[in-house]
């Protein structure tokens, strides 16, 4: 399968991603999971942001991915209700 197509199933699976997360599960190695995702971003497939973080107080310099324009679906289970307060009739 190809690196681009594996990237954005992956993508779709999970949400948002590590380009390390990403090449953990494709079994690809992390540059050309870079490299493929650099070129989906040039193209609008897919956000990119680059990312810091501390763990046990070592430095993880990275990338997060994610699709464009995809929302993924709602998570089940029970949903708040909004109160919505009633509508005043106009004035004449």
């Amino acid at each position: 399968m190809p690196i681009l197509t594996q990237i954005l199933q992956c993508l779709k699976k999970h949400g948002q991603r590590l380009d390390s997360e990403i090449a953990k599960e494709t079994g690809m190695p992390l540059a050309a999971v870079r490299t493929g995702a650099a070129g989906l971003a040039s193209t609008g497939a897919l956000i990119a942001c680059s990312l810091v973080r501390f763990e046990n107080g070592k430095r993880i310099e990275g990338w997060v991915y994610r699709m464009s324009g995809y929302v993924p679906p709602a998570a089940p289970g029970r949903k708040a209700k909004t109160a919505v307060a009633p509508r005043k009739p106009a004035q004449p």
